[in-house]
This record gives structure tokens, sequence and C-alpha cells, in this order.
């Protein structure tokens, strides 16, 4: 299988982790439902391609995302290495209750930048969704588990329109006073560009926030998903998210398309020699069994390449 010429550039870090979403933001967004021994397998398959952080699912109501009411069957049928982070993202107590119940060692909670978005997929508004926040992050930390704060509409709303820096980093800060270890800062709906990005980080760092606390996440709508990421880099980033074959969206903004194909990133990344400990040709098979187990083509480019 072909692999990108090595060039390593200077102001890049060495090695940067890649944190996988495909399994949970990327199957949520499918219209039917994934059998949860395929999740298993996929879930066991990316760890076997080498990724050392993967987003296993979600202990949504099963209401609000279906695609993933099977949360604790498929943690139960997983058994991971050790060196595995497998993170779930819970949006309560409740949730987090049954995280808990189910063994999980790490959270995620789920915050919005925007007063429209905070109403839509939240019901509540941009300062009173702390109220919920703020007991669900004190008790995983009570109970050891690291808490990973996702801020999005971090660079733009359907509904809104541009979103101010300054309404950015103060959500995301108040987070990181909450007890957050990482926030990763979602592009939502696509529309970021690099210099957004840049400016975006250094609001951050001005507000005490450097970029070992911060991750990025970017989807693909305009085709800026590995330029923002290489910028990203540029400005001290080491944790980026990705999906495997590019899959997921968000089923809250209909202008949204795929997430950064994890395929892309790691193209660029080896391209760039940088470390990720993932093995491309295994991470394509992967993708390319599970895009036939959905029944449709991936749209990630690197796939699409390597895989005919």
């Amino acid at each position: 299988m072909r692999k990108p010429q090595r060039v390593q550039t200077d102001g890049l870090p060495e090695q940067v982790t890649i944190y996988e979403v495909g399994a949970r933001d990327g199957l949520q967004n499918e219209s039917a439902i994934v059998d949860v021994a395929v999740k298993a397998e996929f879930i066991n398959r990316l760890v076997d391609a080498g990724l050392r952080t993967v987003e296993t699912t979600s202990f949504v109501h099963p209401k609000w995302v279906p695609q993933l009411a099977d949360a604790a069957e498929l943690l139960e049928l997983l058994d991971l290495p050790d060196d595995v982070r497998a993170p779930v993202l819970v949006p309560n107590e409740r949730g987090l209750d049954r995280a808990l119940a189910a063994g999980v060692r790490e959270i995620a909670i789920f915050a919005s930048a925007t007063e429209t978005f905070a109403a839509k997929n939240l019901n509540s508004t941009l300062d009173d969704q702390f109220t919920m926040f703020t007991p669900t992050i004190r008790r995983a930390l009570d109970e050891g588990l690291r808490v990973r704060g996702y801020v999005s509409m971090c660079y733009g709303d359907p509904w809104e329109g541009d979103v101010p820096l300054d309404q950015v980093v103060t959500v995301g800060a108040r987070l990181i006073d909450l007890g957050c270890h990482e926030l990763s800062l979602g592009d939502t709906i696509g529309v970021a560009t690099p210099g957004h990005v840049t400016a975006l980080i250094n609001a951050f760092t001005a507000a005490n926030v450097p970029p070992t606390h911060l991750a990025v996440h970017f989807h693909d709508t305009y085709g800026q998903a590995l330029a923002n990421t290489l910028t990203a880099l540029h400005s001290g980033i080491t944790t980026i998210d990705s999906s495997a074959g590019g899959l997921g969206g968000c089923p809250y903004a209909e202008s949204a398309t795929g997430n950064l194909a994890t395929e892309d990133l790691l193209w660029q990344l080896e391209g760039l020699g940088i470390k990720t400990g993932v093995n491309l040709e295994k991470l394509v098979t992967t993708s390319t069994w599970m895009s036939h187990q959905l029944g449709k083509p991936s749209p990630s480019r690197v796939l699409q390449a390597l895989a005919n």
C-alpha cells in the first residue's frame, strides 16, 4: 500500500494523539441501527490498527439517539487492552449513573457556545447549561474519572451566524474551571478557516487555557478540515478528533457533513513525519469493512485512493 513521503516541517509536534470518534459521533448519525456486534468489532478493529483513544458510545436517552441505545450492552462485549482509553459521552447525572454502572473510567460532556444550539440540543440557555454540567462533572471527578468537555458551534452557528471568540472562550474556560482536563473545540458545521482557528487558540491562551488543554474537532463541510488541522498543529495542538472513514456529522445541524476522516488525517501526519502509533493499512481495511456494513461508500479521499 502506498504511503506518503515523509518530509518533516519545523514548528510541528513530534507526536499527536488521534482521538477517534467514529464509533460514537459517527454511528449516532446513521439512519439505520447498526448491530451491537458490528459496533464491537469496529471498535476492536480500530484498536488493532493502533488507535489508543476510541470514544465508544453515549449514554444519552435512547429517545434522542436511538442508534446508541445499546451502550451498556456494547461495553459488556468489549475487552480492550489496558493502554486504550475508551471514553463515553454523558449528557447529565442520569447518563453518568449508567456510565459508572458500566465501569467507565473516562467521560465527555457536550456544551454549546451559542444560545440557539443550547436551546435546541440541551433544552437550556447558554448560562444555564452549566447548572446541568456542574454536578455531573463534580461527581465524575469524585469517582476518579477523567472528564473531557466538548464545545460545539465554536466557529459558526447555522441560526446565529458568526460566533464571537470571547463567547467561545468564556464557555470553554468555565468547563476547565469545573474540572475538565481537556476541551475539544468543535467546528460543528464546518465553516472554520485557518486564520479563525489561530485566533481562537490564541484567545484561549490569553485566557490562561494553553494548547496543551485543547483539542480540535473539524468537520469538512467546506473542505477546510485538513488545512485547519495543520494550522492547529502549528499553534501547539497535539490532540485531533477524527472519525474512521469520515463517518458522522451532527443530527442537530442539517448543514453539517462528515467529520474529518481519520485516514485523511493520518496521511497528512505521516507525510509530516509526526508519530501517531496508527497503522494506515489496517485502518483503511477497517473503514472499508465498515463502509460495507453500512452499505455506502466512505467520503474519505485517502480511503477512496487506497482501497481501489
